[in-house]
């Protein structure tokens, strides 16, 4: 379990590479990153304070939120043009464009488990919540298998 959860915060880094033009696609591409780099920092705080002594669940469940928020708004992060076949800086593999049926299935299966994920942060179980985290860092690992350059 501990290499879950030290392989899910560089999961989550993001798709993308910042650093692309200064037009509509290249700001999308940079703010995915961006909003990325925020899914991966709450997964870090999970993460460590799921590994911690004493865990704090009110940094758990602030972390959850944010992951719960943004979730829903990954399927929006990828506009027609902001992908690697249009000159841009990104780790997003051209899949995400060509196969958008799997695509929204894969985001789907993650603001599903943001979901749950949250609302068990909730509860307050931190036991419940090292189990639920092998779910929602399955789904991220389930979208970068298929649509992310690898490292």
């Amino acid at each position: 379990m501990r290499l879950l959860f030290a392989a899910v915060p560089l999961l989550a880094l993001g798709l993308t590479a910042c650093g692309n033009p200064d037009t509509p696609a290249g700001r999308a591409a940079d703010a995915r990153h961006e909003s990325f780099e925020q899914i991966g920092d709450a997964f870090k705080v999970v993460a460590d304070q799921l590994k911690a002594t004493a865990p704090d669940i009110t940094k758990i469940q602030a972390a959850a939120a944010t992951i719960n928020g943004l979730a829903p708004k990954v399927e929006t992060w990828f506009p027609a043009g902001s992908g690697p076949a249009d000159g841009l800086k990104t780790d997003a593999l051209q899949t995400v464009w060509t196969k958008p049926d799997q695509f929204k299935q894969a985001t789907a299966k993650f603001v599903e488990e943001a979901a749950k994920f949250q609302a068990l942060a909730q509860a307050g179980d931190i036991a419940v919540l090292g189990e639920e985290m092998k779910g929602l860092g399955g789904s991220c690992k389930g979208c970068h298998d298929n649509f992310r350059e690898k490292d």
